[in-house]
Protein backbone atom coordinates (compact mmCIF):
# COMPACT_ATOMS: atom_id res chain seq x y z
CA UNK A 1 0.00 0.00 0.00
CA UNK A 2 1.46 3.38 -1.02
CA UNK A 3 0.77 6.73 0.63
CA UNK A 4 -2.09 7.50 -1.77
CA UNK A 5 -3.81 4.23 -0.85
CA UNK A 6 -3.22 4.93 2.85
CA UNK A 7 -4.81 8.36 2.57
CA UNK A 8 -7.78 6.81 0.74
CA UNK A 9 -8.13 4.31 3.60
CA UNK A 10 -8.03 7.12 6.17
CA UNK A 11 -10.74 8.99 4.22
CA UNK A 12 -12.93 5.86 4.23
CA UNK A 13 -12.54 5.60 7.99
CA UNK A 14 -13.32 9.32 8.39
CA UNK A 15 -16.48 8.85 6.32
CA UNK A 16 -17.89 6.38 8.88
CA UNK A 17 -20.86 7.81 10.80
CA UNK A 18 -18.94 7.39 14.05
CA UNK A 19 -15.99 5.58 15.54
CA UNK A 20 -16.37 1.82 15.33
CA UNK A 21 -14.92 -0.51 17.91
CA UNK A 22 -12.18 -1.64 15.50
CA UNK A 23 -10.69 1.81 14.77
CA UNK A 24 -9.86 4.89 16.82
CA UNK A 25 -9.06 8.54 15.99
CA UNK A 26 -6.86 10.68 18.22
CA UNK A 27 -5.52 14.21 17.87
CA UNK A 28 -2.20 13.39 19.55
CA UNK A 29 -0.25 10.46 20.94
CA UNK A 30 -0.74 8.43 24.12
CA UNK A 31 1.87 7.62 26.71
CA UNK A 32 3.45 4.22 25.82
CA UNK A 33 1.52 2.02 28.26
CA UNK A 34 -1.85 3.31 27.09
CA UNK A 35 -0.79 2.96 23.46
CA UNK A 36 -0.04 -0.75 24.02
CA UNK A 37 -3.42 -1.24 25.67
CA UNK A 38 -5.17 0.32 22.67
CA UNK A 39 -3.30 -1.96 20.25
CA UNK A 40 -4.52 -4.97 22.26
CA UNK A 41 -8.09 -3.63 22.34
CA UNK A 42 -8.22 -2.89 18.61
CA UNK A 43 -6.71 -6.27 17.66
CA UNK A 44 -9.40 -8.06 19.66
CA UNK A 45 -12.19 -5.77 18.44
CA UNK A 46 -11.14 -6.25 14.80
CA UNK A 47 -11.32 -10.03 15.22
CA UNK A 48 -14.84 -9.85 16.67
CA UNK A 49 -15.94 -7.46 13.92
CA UNK A 50 -14.47 -9.77 11.24
CA UNK A 51 -12.25 -6.95 9.95
CA UNK A 52 -8.91 -7.61 8.22
CA UNK A 53 -7.26 -4.91 10.35
CA UNK A 54 -7.85 -2.65 13.30
CA UNK A 55 -6.68 0.96 12.97
CA UNK A 56 -5.37 3.62 15.29
CA UNK A 57 -5.02 7.01 13.56
CA UNK A 58 -3.25 10.03 15.11
CA UNK A 59 -3.87 13.50 13.72
CA UNK A 60 -7.65 13.15 13.26
CA UNK A 61 -10.17 14.80 15.57
CA UNK A 62 -12.33 12.05 17.07
CA UNK A 63 -15.46 14.25 17.11
CA UNK A 64 -15.43 16.06 13.75
CA UNK A 65 -13.10 13.64 11.93
CA UNK A 66 -11.19 16.68 10.60
CA UNK A 67 -7.49 16.38 9.79
CA UNK A 68 -5.68 18.32 12.53
CA UNK A 69 -2.20 16.78 12.31
CA UNK A 70 -0.02 15.43 15.09
CA UNK A 71 3.46 16.03 16.48
CA UNK A 72 3.76 12.31 17.33
CA UNK A 73 6.73 10.63 15.62
CA UNK A 74 6.54 6.88 16.32
CA UNK A 75 10.06 6.29 14.98
CA UNK A 76 11.80 8.65 17.42
CA UNK A 77 9.44 8.31 20.40
CA UNK A 78 10.77 6.56 23.49
CA UNK A 79 9.17 4.08 25.87
CA UNK A 80 10.17 3.09 29.38
CA UNK A 81 13.88 3.08 30.12
CA UNK A 82 14.54 5.23 27.04
CA UNK A 83 13.81 2.24 24.79
CA UNK A 84 12.67 2.76 21.23
CA UNK A 85 8.86 2.84 21.28
CA UNK A 86 7.92 0.43 18.48
CA UNK A 87 10.14 -2.55 19.47
CA UNK A 88 9.09 -2.08 23.11
CA UNK A 89 5.43 -2.00 22.06
CA UNK A 90 5.59 -5.16 19.94
CA UNK A 91 7.56 -7.03 22.63
CA UNK A 92 4.72 -6.45 25.11
CA UNK A 93 2.08 -8.08 22.90
CA UNK A 94 1.12 -11.72 23.38
CA UNK A 95 0.82 -13.41 21.02
CA UNK A 96 2.96 -11.40 18.61
CA UNK A 97 0.79 -9.90 15.90
CA UNK A 98 1.50 -7.71 12.92
CA UNK A 99 1.57 -3.95 13.64
CA UNK A 100 2.33 -1.76 10.62
CA UNK A 101 3.09 1.92 11.30
CA UNK A 102 3.19 4.61 8.60
CA UNK A 103 3.41 8.41 8.56
CA UNK A 104 1.58 10.21 5.74
CA UNK A 105 0.98 13.88 4.87
CA UNK A 106 -2.31 15.66 4.15
CA UNK A 107 -2.14 19.44 3.55
CA UNK A 108 1.25 19.62 5.30
CA UNK A 109 -0.17 17.92 8.36
CA UNK A 110 1.30 14.69 9.73
CA UNK A 111 -0.97 11.67 10.16
CA UNK A 112 0.24 8.49 11.85
CA UNK A 113 -1.55 5.29 10.84
CA UNK A 114 -1.27 2.09 12.92
CA UNK A 115 -2.55 -0.97 11.04
CA UNK A 116 -3.14 -3.77 13.56
CA UNK A 117 -3.66 -7.41 12.63
CA UNK A 118 -6.72 -9.00 14.29
CA UNK A 119 -6.41 -11.58 17.07
CA UNK A 120 -5.97 -15.15 15.83
CA UNK A 121 -6.53 -18.27 17.94
CA UNK A 122 -6.59 -16.32 21.23
CA UNK A 123 -7.11 -12.80 22.60
CA UNK A 124 -4.19 -10.38 22.26
CA UNK A 125 -2.85 -9.08 25.58
CA UNK A 126 -0.42 -6.30 26.40
CA UNK A 127 1.97 -6.89 29.28
CA UNK A 128 -0.19 -9.73 30.57
CA UNK A 129 -3.64 -8.09 30.28
CA UNK A 130 -6.05 -8.30 27.34
CA UNK A 131 -8.21 -5.28 26.43
CA UNK A 132 -11.29 -4.66 24.30
CA UNK A 133 -13.19 -1.70 22.91
CA UNK A 134 -16.77 -1.27 24.12
CA UNK A 135 -18.32 1.52 22.09
CA UNK A 136 -15.68 4.25 22.17
CA UNK A 137 -14.15 3.14 25.47
CA UNK A 138 -11.22 0.83 26.19
CA UNK A 139 -11.58 -1.67 29.02
CA UNK A 140 -10.13 -4.94 30.26
CA UNK A 141 -11.39 -7.96 28.35
CA UNK A 142 -11.88 -9.98 31.56
CA UNK A 143 -14.76 -7.65 32.48
CA UNK A 144 -16.65 -8.89 29.42
CA UNK A 145 -16.52 -12.70 29.55
CA UNK A 146 -18.98 -13.07 26.66
CA UNK A 147 -16.55 -11.28 24.33
CA UNK A 148 -13.62 -13.27 25.69
CA UNK A 149 -15.50 -16.53 24.98
CA UNK A 150 -16.32 -15.28 21.50
CA UNK A 151 -12.64 -14.59 20.79
CA UNK A 152 -11.65 -18.08 21.88
CA UNK A 153 -14.46 -19.57 19.80
CA UNK A 154 -13.09 -17.80 16.74
CA UNK A 155 -9.90 -19.81 16.99
CA UNK A 156 -8.95 -22.48 14.49
CA UNK A 157 -9.04 -25.95 16.04
CA UNK A 158 -5.67 -27.33 14.98
CA UNK A 159 -6.39 -30.70 16.56
CA UNK A 160 -9.40 -31.22 14.25
CA UNK A 161 -7.60 -30.39 11.02
CA UNK A 162 -7.39 -33.19 8.47
CA UNK A 163 -3.80 -34.21 7.74
CA UNK A 164 -4.37 -37.04 5.26
CA UNK A 165 -7.19 -38.90 3.56
CA UNK A 166 -7.41 -42.00 5.73
CA UNK A 167 -7.95 -44.91 3.38
CA UNK A 168 -7.78 -48.30 5.12
CA UNK A 169 -4.17 -48.76 3.97
CA UNK A 170 -3.29 -45.26 5.14
CA UNK A 171 -4.89 -45.84 8.54
CA UNK A 172 -2.96 -49.07 9.14
CA UNK A 173 0.29 -47.41 8.09
CA UNK A 174 -0.25 -44.31 10.24
CA UNK A 175 -1.74 -45.71 13.45
CA UNK A 176 -0.10 -47.85 16.11
CA UNK A 177 -1.94 -51.20 16.53
CA UNK A 178 -1.40 -51.35 20.32
CA UNK A 179 -2.87 -47.86 20.68
CA UNK A 180 -5.88 -48.74 18.50
CA UNK A 181 -6.47 -51.88 20.57
CA UNK A 182 -6.34 -49.86 23.82
CA UNK A 183 -8.66 -47.27 22.28
CA UNK A 184 -11.28 -49.95 21.51
CA UNK A 185 -11.12 -51.31 25.06
CA UNK A 186 -11.49 -47.87 26.64
CA UNK A 187 -14.28 -46.87 24.26
CA UNK A 188 -16.32 -49.95 25.28
CA UNK A 189 -15.69 -49.21 28.96
CA UNK A 190 -17.13 -45.75 28.34
CA UNK A 191 -19.96 -47.09 26.12
CA UNK A 192 -20.84 -50.62 27.33
CA UNK A 193 -24.20 -50.60 25.54
CA UNK A 194 -22.39 -50.60 22.17
CA UNK A 195 -20.37 -53.77 22.88
CA UNK A 196 -22.43 -56.09 20.67
CA UNK A 197 -22.61 -53.63 17.81
CA UNK A 198 -18.89 -52.74 17.97
CA UNK A 199 -17.82 -56.30 17.18
CA UNK A 200 -18.64 -55.74 13.51
CA UNK A 201 -16.89 -52.36 13.22
CA UNK A 202 -13.70 -52.11 11.20
CA UNK A 203 -10.99 -49.67 12.30
CA UNK A 204 -12.30 -46.77 10.24
CA UNK A 205 -15.88 -47.18 11.47
CA UNK A 206 -14.75 -47.47 15.07
CA UNK A 207 -12.54 -44.36 14.90
CA UNK A 208 -15.35 -42.41 13.27
CA UNK A 209 -17.71 -43.47 16.08
CA UNK A 210 -15.07 -42.45 18.64
CA UNK A 211 -14.80 -39.02 16.96
CA UNK A 212 -11.08 -39.46 16.36
CA UNK A 213 -11.35 -39.30 12.57
CA UNK A 214 -13.27 -36.65 10.68
CA UNK A 215 -15.48 -38.24 8.01
CA UNK A 216 -12.99 -41.08 7.82
CA UNK A 217 -9.96 -38.83 7.36
CA UNK A 218 -6.98 -38.71 9.70
CA UNK A 219 -6.85 -35.68 12.00
CA UNK A 220 -3.99 -34.22 13.99
CA UNK A 221 -5.78 -35.52 17.10
CA UNK A 222 -5.71 -39.06 15.67
CA UNK A 223 -1.94 -38.87 15.14
CA UNK A 224 -1.36 -37.44 18.62
CA UNK A 225 -3.36 -40.15 20.37
CA UNK A 226 -2.85 -43.19 18.14
CA UNK A 227 -0.13 -42.41 15.61
CA UNK A 228 3.04 -44.35 15.01
CA UNK A 229 5.95 -42.23 16.33
CA UNK A 230 7.76 -41.81 12.99
CA UNK A 231 4.56 -41.04 11.06
CA UNK A 232 3.26 -38.56 13.63
CA UNK A 233 6.60 -36.73 13.76
CA UNK A 234 6.69 -36.33 9.97
CA UNK A 235 3.06 -35.35 9.42
CA UNK A 236 2.69 -33.04 12.44
CA UNK A 237 5.91 -31.12 11.72
CA UNK A 238 6.71 -28.29 12.46
CA UNK A 239 4.45 -28.73 15.50
CA UNK A 240 6.03 -30.54 18.43
CA UNK A 241 4.45 -33.76 19.69
CA UNK A 242 6.61 -34.94 22.58
CA UNK A 243 6.53 -35.46 26.33
CA UNK A 244 9.82 -35.19 28.26
CA UNK A 245 10.29 -36.79 31.68
CA UNK A 246 13.21 -35.59 33.82
CA UNK A 247 14.33 -37.05 37.15
CA UNK A 248 16.06 -34.62 39.54
CA UNK A 249 17.50 -34.90 43.03
CA UNK A 250 16.91 -32.58 45.98
CA UNK A 251 19.66 -30.26 44.66
CA UNK A 252 17.94 -29.92 41.29
CA UNK A 253 20.61 -32.01 39.54
CA UNK A 254 19.39 -34.12 36.62
CA UNK A 255 19.72 -37.85 37.20
CA UNK A 256 17.79 -39.34 34.29
CA UNK A 257 15.43 -38.42 31.46
CA UNK A 258 13.25 -39.94 28.76
CA UNK A 259 11.17 -38.74 25.81
CA UNK A 260 7.70 -40.03 24.88
CA UNK A 261 6.35 -39.63 21.36
CA UNK A 262 2.87 -40.54 20.07
CA UNK A 263 0.78 -42.55 20.58
CA UNK A 264 -0.06 -40.39 23.60
CA UNK A 265 -2.92 -42.72 24.53
CA UNK A 266 -0.22 -45.00 26.01
CA UNK A 267 1.87 -42.19 27.54
CA UNK A 268 0.17 -42.35 30.94
CA UNK A 269 1.22 -45.95 31.48
CA UNK A 270 4.79 -45.21 30.33
CA UNK A 271 5.04 -42.27 32.73
CA UNK A 272 3.68 -44.36 35.59
CA UNK A 273 6.47 -46.88 35.03
CA UNK A 274 9.09 -44.14 35.20
CA UNK A 275 7.93 -42.29 38.32
CA UNK A 276 9.31 -43.76 41.55
CA UNK A 277 6.16 -44.25 43.59
CA UNK A 278 7.49 -45.07 47.05
CA UNK A 279 5.41 -46.17 50.04
CA UNK A 280 5.09 -43.78 52.99
CA UNK A 281 3.51 -44.27 56.41
CA UNK A 282 1.06 -42.02 58.21
CA UNK A 283 0.01 -42.47 61.81
CA UNK A 284 -3.62 -41.54 62.50
CA UNK A 285 -4.13 -40.02 65.93
CA UNK A 286 -5.18 -42.44 68.64
CA UNK A 287 -3.86 -45.61 67.00
CA UNK A 288 -0.65 -47.63 67.21
CA UNK A 289 -0.96 -48.92 63.67
CA UNK A 290 0.48 -46.84 60.82
CA UNK A 291 -1.31 -46.55 57.52
CA UNK A 292 0.74 -47.20 54.39
CA UNK A 293 0.03 -45.19 51.25
CA UNK A 294 1.89 -44.61 48.00
CA UNK A 295 3.45 -41.23 47.27
CA UNK A 296 1.27 -40.72 44.22
CA UNK A 297 -2.13 -41.94 43.20
CA UNK A 298 -1.77 -43.38 39.64
CA UNK A 299 -5.06 -41.89 38.51
CA UNK A 300 -4.02 -38.40 39.65
CA UNK A 301 -0.73 -38.63 37.74
CA UNK A 302 -2.49 -39.81 34.60
CA UNK A 303 -5.24 -37.20 34.82
CA UNK A 304 -2.67 -34.42 35.22
CA UNK A 305 -0.68 -35.69 32.23
CA UNK A 306 -3.77 -36.16 30.04
CA UNK A 307 -4.91 -32.61 30.87
CA UNK A 308 -1.51 -31.36 29.69
CA UNK A 309 -1.91 -33.26 26.39
CA UNK A 310 -5.49 -32.08 25.86
CA UNK A 311 -4.83 -28.41 26.66
CA UNK A 312 -1.33 -27.97 25.24
CA UNK A 313 -1.07 -25.04 22.81
CA UNK A 314 0.58 -26.89 19.93
CA UNK A 315 0.96 -23.64 17.98
CA UNK A 316 3.70 -22.67 20.45
CA UNK A 317 5.73 -25.64 19.16
CA UNK A 318 6.92 -26.82 22.55
CA UNK A 319 6.63 -30.03 24.51
CA UNK A 320 4.94 -31.21 27.69
CA UNK A 321 7.53 -31.49 30.47
CA UNK A 322 7.26 -33.76 33.53
CA UNK A 323 9.90 -33.21 36.24
CA UNK A 324 10.11 -35.72 39.09
CA UNK A 325 11.69 -34.54 42.35
CA UNK A 326 12.13 -36.68 45.49
CA UNK A 327 9.00 -35.19 47.06
CA UNK A 328 6.82 -34.02 44.15
CA UNK A 329 6.05 -34.29 40.44
CA UNK A 330 5.78 -31.13 38.33
CA UNK A 331 3.90 -31.12 35.00
CA UNK A 332 4.22 -28.15 32.64
CA UNK A 333 2.27 -27.53 29.45
CA UNK A 334 2.21 -24.53 27.13
CA UNK A 335 -0.82 -22.25 26.85
CA UNK A 336 -2.95 -20.12 29.13
CA UNK A 337 -5.29 -21.69 31.70
CA UNK A 338 -8.55 -20.88 29.93
CA UNK A 339 -10.93 -21.08 32.93
CA UNK A 340 -8.87 -18.34 34.63
CA UNK A 341 -8.29 -19.94 38.03
CA UNK A 342 -8.62 -23.35 39.66
CA UNK A 343 -11.01 -22.20 42.38
CA UNK A 344 -13.56 -21.20 39.73
CA UNK A 345 -13.30 -24.63 38.08
CA UNK A 346 -13.90 -26.48 41.34
CA UNK A 347 -16.68 -24.25 42.62
CA UNK A 348 -18.49 -24.24 39.28
CA UNK A 349 -18.00 -28.01 38.83
CA UNK A 350 -19.28 -27.78 35.26
CA UNK A 351 -17.83 -28.21 31.77
CA UNK A 352 -15.63 -25.43 30.42
CA UNK A 353 -17.28 -23.11 27.94
CA UNK A 354 -14.13 -23.05 25.76
CA UNK A 355 -11.52 -25.71 24.97
CA UNK A 356 -8.19 -25.03 23.29
CA UNK A 357 -8.32 -28.28 21.26
CA UNK A 358 -12.01 -29.24 21.05
CA UNK A 359 -11.57 -32.17 18.64
CA UNK A 360 -8.74 -33.64 20.69
CA UNK A 361 -10.61 -33.13 23.99
CA UNK A 362 -13.75 -34.80 22.61
CA UNK A 363 -11.75 -37.75 21.25
CA UNK A 364 -10.01 -38.21 24.62
CA UNK A 365 -13.40 -38.14 26.30
CA UNK A 366 -14.82 -40.80 24.00
CA UNK A 367 -11.75 -42.98 24.66
CA UNK A 368 -12.27 -42.66 28.43
CA UNK A 369 -9.04 -40.70 28.91
CA UNK A 370 -10.30 -37.39 30.33
CA UNK A 371 -13.52 -36.02 31.71
CA UNK A 372 -14.87 -32.88 30.01
CA UNK A 373 -17.85 -32.66 32.35
CA UNK A 374 -15.81 -30.43 34.65
CA UNK A 375 -15.01 -33.07 37.27
CA UNK A 376 -11.43 -34.03 36.38
CA UNK A 377 -9.58 -31.35 38.33
CA UNK A 378 -12.02 -31.53 41.22
CA UNK A 379 -11.58 -35.29 41.42
CA UNK A 380 -7.78 -34.79 41.58
CA UNK A 381 -8.26 -32.55 44.62
CA UNK A 382 -10.73 -34.93 46.23
CA UNK A 383 -8.40 -37.89 45.68
CA UNK A 384 -5.46 -36.12 47.29
CA UNK A 385 -7.68 -35.09 50.17
CA UNK A 386 -8.92 -38.67 50.68
CA UNK A 387 -5.28 -39.79 50.84
CA UNK A 388 -4.61 -37.05 53.45
CA UNK A 389 -1.94 -35.49 51.23
CA UNK A 390 -1.39 -31.86 50.30
CA UNK A 391 -3.57 -30.75 47.39
CA UNK A 392 -2.24 -30.18 43.86
CA UNK A 393 -0.67 -26.79 43.22
CA UNK A 394 -1.54 -24.87 40.04
CA UNK A 395 1.04 -22.22 39.17
CA UNK A 396 -0.33 -19.78 36.58
CA UNK A 397 2.15 -16.99 37.31
CA UNK A 398 4.11 -17.29 34.06
CA UNK A 399 2.25 -16.25 30.95
CA UNK A 400 1.90 -19.07 28.45
CA UNK A 401 2.51 -21.87 30.96
CA UNK A 402 0.29 -24.00 33.17
CA UNK A 403 2.26 -25.82 35.88
CA UNK A 404 0.69 -28.30 38.27
CA UNK A 405 2.62 -29.89 41.13
CA UNK A 406 1.48 -33.16 42.69
CA UNK A 407 2.92 -33.35 46.24
CA UNK A 408 4.41 -36.72 47.16
CA UNK A 409 5.13 -36.16 50.83
CA UNK A 410 3.37 -35.03 53.99
CA UNK A 411 4.13 -31.36 54.49
CA UNK A 412 2.36 -30.81 57.81
CA UNK A 413 1.56 -33.76 60.07
CA UNK A 414 -1.18 -31.81 61.81
CA UNK A 415 -2.85 -31.02 58.50
CA UNK A 416 -2.46 -34.65 57.44
CA UNK A 417 -4.18 -35.96 60.58
CA UNK A 418 -6.84 -33.29 60.33
CA UNK A 419 -7.85 -34.61 56.92
CA UNK A 420 -8.00 -38.13 58.33
CA UNK A 421 -10.23 -37.16 61.25
CA UNK A 422 -12.28 -34.25 59.83
CA UNK A 423 -13.90 -35.75 56.75
CA UNK A 424 -16.80 -33.32 57.15
CA UNK A 425 -14.86 -30.24 56.03
CA UNK A 426 -16.02 -28.76 52.69
CA UNK A 427 -13.43 -28.98 49.90
CA UNK A 428 -13.21 -25.18 49.72
CA UNK A 429 -12.12 -25.00 53.37
CA UNK A 430 -9.65 -27.84 52.83
CA UNK A 431 -8.14 -25.85 49.94
CA UNK A 432 -7.78 -22.80 52.17
CA UNK A 433 -6.17 -24.85 54.96
CA UNK A 434 -3.87 -26.38 52.36
CA UNK A 435 -2.65 -22.90 51.46
CA UNK A 436 -2.15 -22.06 55.13
CA UNK A 437 -0.06 -25.17 55.78
CA UNK A 438 2.08 -24.30 52.73
CA UNK A 439 2.69 -20.82 54.14
CA UNK A 440 0.72 -19.04 51.42
CA UNK A 441 -1.53 -16.06 51.81
CA UNK A 442 -5.31 -16.35 51.75
CA UNK A 443 -7.85 -13.55 51.40
CA UNK A 444 -9.10 -11.60 54.40
CA UNK A 445 -12.65 -12.91 53.99
CA UNK A 446 -11.33 -16.48 53.86
CA UNK A 447 -9.24 -15.78 56.95
CA UNK A 448 -12.28 -14.57 58.85
CA UNK A 449 -14.23 -17.67 57.79
CA UNK A 450 -11.53 -20.10 58.94
CA UNK A 451 -10.92 -18.17 62.14
CA UNK A 452 -14.63 -18.20 62.98
CA UNK A 453 -14.59 -21.97 62.48
CA UNK A 454 -11.61 -22.24 64.83
CA UNK A 455 -9.35 -23.71 62.14
CA UNK A 456 -6.59 -21.08 61.97
CA UNK A 457 -4.95 -18.59 64.27
CA UNK A 458 -2.20 -16.03 64.12
CA UNK A 459 -2.02 -12.46 62.93
CA UNK A 460 -3.03 -12.00 59.30
CA UNK A 461 -1.38 -12.75 56.91
CA UNK A 462 0.99 -15.01 58.92
CA UNK A 463 -1.48 -17.76 59.76
CA UNK A 464 -1.17 -21.34 60.97
CA UNK A 465 -3.33 -24.33 61.85
CA UNK A 466 -5.25 -23.41 65.00
CA UNK A 467 -4.32 -24.71 68.44
CA UNK A 468 -7.61 -26.56 68.89
CA UNK A 469 -6.92 -28.43 65.66
CA UNK A 470 -3.33 -29.10 66.67
CA UNK A 471 -4.54 -30.52 69.98
CA UNK A 472 -7.08 -32.73 68.25
CA UNK A 473 -4.41 -34.02 65.92
CA UNK A 474 -1.76 -34.58 68.56
CA UNK A 475 0.54 -31.82 67.32
CA UNK A 476 0.56 -29.47 70.31
CA UNK A 477 4.36 -29.30 70.42
CA UNK A 478 4.61 -28.28 66.83
CA UNK A 479 1.80 -25.80 67.34
CA UNK A 480 3.77 -24.00 70.06
CA UNK A 481 6.82 -23.85 67.81
CA UNK A 482 4.69 -22.46 64.98
CA UNK A 483 2.89 -19.91 67.13
CA UNK A 484 5.83 -18.80 69.26
CA UNK A 485 5.50 -17.10 72.65
CA UNK A 486 3.94 -13.89 73.89
CA UNK A 487 5.79 -10.67 73.10
CA UNK A 488 6.59 -10.17 76.76
CA UNK A 489 8.60 -13.41 76.79
CA UNK A 490 10.91 -12.11 74.06
CA UNK A 491 11.24 -8.70 75.71
CA UNK A 492 12.20 -10.39 78.95
CA UNK A 493 14.82 -12.47 77.15
CA UNK A 494 16.46 -9.33 75.75
CA UNK A 495 16.47 -7.63 79.15
CA UNK A 496 17.94 -10.72 80.81
CA UNK A 497 20.67 -10.90 78.18
CA UNK A 498 21.60 -7.25 78.70
CA UNK A 499 21.51 -7.62 82.47
CA UNK A 500 23.87 -10.60 82.40
CA UNK A 501 26.14 -9.77 79.47
CA UNK A 502 25.63 -6.15 78.40
CA UNK A 503 26.74 -4.39 76.36
CA UNK A 504 25.71 -6.78 73.57
CA UNK A 505 25.68 -6.52 69.79
CA UNK A 506 22.76 -7.13 67.46
CA UNK A 507 24.34 -10.46 66.57
CA UNK A 508 24.24 -11.48 70.24
CA UNK A 509 20.55 -10.59 70.43
CA UNK A 510 19.83 -12.56 67.24
CA UNK A 511 21.60 -15.65 68.62
CA UNK A 512 19.29 -15.65 71.64
CA UNK A 513 15.97 -14.69 70.03
CA UNK A 514 15.93 -16.07 66.47
CA UNK A 515 15.89 -19.79 67.48
CA UNK A 516 12.90 -19.09 69.74
CA UNK A 517 10.79 -17.18 67.21
CA UNK A 518 7.93 -19.01 65.44
CA UNK A 519 8.98 -21.62 62.87
CA UNK A 520 6.45 -20.26 60.38
CA UNK A 521 8.39 -16.99 60.01
CA UNK A 522 11.00 -16.64 57.30
CA UNK A 523 14.58 -15.61 58.13
CA UNK A 524 13.82 -12.07 56.94
CA UNK A 525 10.64 -11.89 59.02
CA UNK A 526 12.56 -13.06 62.10
CA UNK A 527 15.15 -10.30 61.65
CA UNK A 528 12.38 -7.72 61.35
CA UNK A 529 10.73 -9.08 64.51
CA UNK A 530 13.96 -8.71 66.52
CA UNK A 531 14.40 -5.16 65.23
CA UNK A 532 10.84 -4.36 66.27
CA UNK A 533 11.37 -5.75 69.79
CA UNK A 534 14.60 -3.76 70.27
CA UNK A 535 12.83 -0.61 69.13
CA UNK A 536 9.99 -1.22 71.60
CA UNK A 537 12.48 -1.44 74.47
CA UNK A 538 14.42 1.60 73.29
CA UNK A 539 11.31 3.78 72.92
CA UNK A 540 10.12 2.74 76.37
CA UNK A 541 13.40 3.85 77.92
CA UNK A 542 14.43 0.36 79.01
CA UNK A 543 17.58 0.07 76.90
CA UNK A 544 20.02 2.41 75.17
CA UNK A 545 22.55 2.01 72.38
CA UNK A 546 26.08 3.02 73.35
CA UNK A 547 27.46 2.02 69.99
CA UNK A 548 26.72 3.22 66.48
CA UNK A 549 23.78 2.52 64.16
CA UNK A 550 25.80 -0.02 62.16
CA UNK A 551 27.53 -1.51 65.24
CA UNK A 552 25.13 -1.20 68.17
CA UNK A 553 26.13 -1.93 71.77
CA UNK A 554 22.91 -2.39 73.75
CA UNK A 555 22.84 -1.88 77.53
CA UNK A 556 20.14 -1.45 80.16
CA UNK A 557 19.17 2.13 80.90
CA UNK A 558 19.86 3.53 84.37
CA UNK A 559 16.19 3.32 85.28
CA UNK A 560 16.02 -0.30 84.25
CA UNK A 561 19.24 -1.12 86.10
CA UNK A 562 17.87 0.35 89.36
CA UNK A 563 14.67 -1.63 88.90
CA UNK A 564 16.71 -4.83 88.67
CA UNK A 565 18.58 -4.17 91.90
CA UNK A 566 15.59 -3.31 94.10
CA UNK A 567 14.71 -6.55 95.79
CA UNK A 568 11.16 -7.34 96.70
CA UNK A 569 9.57 -5.18 94.00
CA UNK A 570 7.05 -7.09 91.94
CA UNK A 571 6.97 -4.83 88.91
CA UNK A 572 8.27 -1.47 87.79
CA UNK A 573 6.34 0.02 84.91
CA UNK A 574 8.43 1.44 82.14
CA UNK A 575 6.85 4.25 80.19
CA UNK A 576 3.30 5.45 80.54
CA UNK A 577 1.67 2.06 80.17
CA UNK A 578 4.04 0.05 82.38
CA UNK A 579 4.24 -2.97 80.12
CA UNK A 580 7.54 -4.56 81.16
CA UNK A 581 8.44 -6.67 84.21
CA UNK A 582 11.55 -5.86 86.28
CA UNK A 583 12.61 -9.45 86.87
CA UNK A 584 12.76 -8.92 90.62
CA UNK A 585 12.49 -12.67 90.97
CA UNK A 586 16.13 -12.80 89.85
CA UNK A 587 17.09 -9.98 92.26
CA UNK A 588 15.66 -12.02 95.15
CA UNK A 589 18.42 -14.52 94.61
CA UNK A 590 16.61 -17.01 92.46
CA UNK A 591 18.72 -18.85 89.93
CA UNK A 592 19.07 -16.98 86.69
CA UNK A 593 17.97 -18.66 83.48
CA UNK A 594 20.53 -19.99 81.06
CA UNK A 595 20.84 -17.79 77.99
CA UNK A 596 20.91 -19.98 74.92
CA UNK A 597 22.99 -18.58 72.05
Amino acid sequence: MNDQARLALIDRLRAQSGEQEWFEFKRNHYEPETLGQYVSALANAAALANQPRGYLVFGIDDESHDVVGTSFDPYTAKARGNQALLPWLVAGLRPHIGVEVNVVERDDRHIVLFGISPAVNQPVSFRGTAFIRIGSSKTELSKHPEKERALWNLRRDWSGEVCTNGTPADLHAALHPDAVKEAREQFLIKNPTLADEAVAWDMRTFLNKARVLKDGALTNAALLLLGRPEVAAARLSPFEARITWVLKDERNRELDHAHFSPPFLLAGELLERRVRNLTVQVMPHGTLFPREVSQYDPWVLREALHNCIAHQDYHMRGRVVVVEFPDRVLLDNLGEFLPGDVETVIQRDAPQSVYRNPWLANAMTELNVIDTRGGGIKRMFETQRARSFALPDYDLSQSGHVRVTIPGRIIDEAYNRLLIERTDLPLHEVMLLDRVQKGRRIGRDDHRRLKAAGLVEGRYPNLMVAGVVAKATGETGRHVRERGFDKQYYLDLILTLLREHGPVSRRDVDEVLVPKLPDRLTASQKRHRVRYLLQQLRLSGSIVNRGTRSRPAWVLSKIRNRAWTKAGRQTAGVGANGVFSTFCRFAKGRSKPEVVG
